[in-house]
């Protein structure tokens, strides 16, 4: 199970030829392959298409289990009524902040700014631009907050000390912070996938580089970091590989061979 950012894409979000035929190769011989990304449905879909995952994927950050064959969720929690609160907290704090709510296929933008701005644009998504009174309420399923570098940790302290109760904050680049229903993480994710497919005894492999990668590498029976990792998730993991422009996803399937 694969992060998809800083980790099986390169920095110019592409997926090398090394790795597509290490990842057919493995899945030829029984082996299972999928994503665990904080991405969305239509953000992540492009990703997913060109690798060919035949099983389902962990997106929101582990807050849903997407079926990309089928076009269907097959399990998603939901933000708690406080993350409306939270929402109109930050917009009055920092009022520069961008903020996207993600809502099953759909991306509403409350609050943009030039980050957000960036990101649409690099995974050429079409928003919905509205207010937070107009965005529709219930089923939300993460919120990401899009600030520059170095004004990112300005909203992380302001977060950990006045927004924690009933959700789960995680750092998934230099420029995004998301809220996520409490108690979810890619690590919760994989072993609901797991358990969708019955599949709970499988030996798990999971290889990530940031912040919201930690439960998922921390818990898996290899977890994996790779070489360009905050160090927190090299730590974690029981096994380095190259960076993400450096077929890591090869390197891990060469280890696994080697078991």
């Amino acid at each position: 199970m694969s992060d998809l950012d800083g980790t099986l894409l390169t920095d110019d979000k592409q997926i090398s030829e090394r790795d597509i035929n290490s990842i057919e190769k493995f899945r030829s011989s029984g082996g299972l392959f999928t994503a665990a990304t904080g991405r969305g449905v239509a953000m992540a879909e492009n990703v997913v298409r060109k690798i060919g995952i035949d099983i389902p994927c962990v997106i929101f950050n582990g807050a849903a289990v997407y079926d990309f064959e089928r076009r269907e969720f097959l399990w998603h929690s939901s933000m708690p009524d406080c993350a409306y609160n939270y929402i109109r907290e930050l917009e009055t704090e920092f009022p520069d902040i961008g903020i996207e709510i993600l809502r099953g296929e759909a991306v509403y933008v409350t609050d943009y700014n030039k980050t957000v701005g960036e990101h649409l644009a690099i995974e050429q998504i079409e928003a919905v631009q509205c207010s937070l009174d107009e965005a529709p309420r219930g089923d939300w399923l993460k919120v990401l907050i899009a600030y520059p570098p170095e004004k990112i940790s300005r909203v992380i302290d302001y977060t950990q000390k006045k927004c924690k109760k009933g959700v789960n904050w995680v750092h998934s680049s230099p420029m995004y912070y998301e809220m996520l229903p409490e108690g979810i993480s890619k690590g919760y994710g994989y072993k609901k996938l797991l358990s969708l497919i019955g599949k709970e005894d499988l030996f798990t492999v999971a290889v990530g580089d940031y912040g919201n990668d930690y439960d998922m590498v921390r818990t898996a029976d290899l977890g994996v970091a790779v070489a360009n990792a905050q160090e927190h998730i090299k730590s974690a993991a029981k096994l380095i590989v190259g960076d993400n422009n450096s077929s890591p996803i090869s390197q891990i399937i060469d280890y696994i061979e080697t078991l």
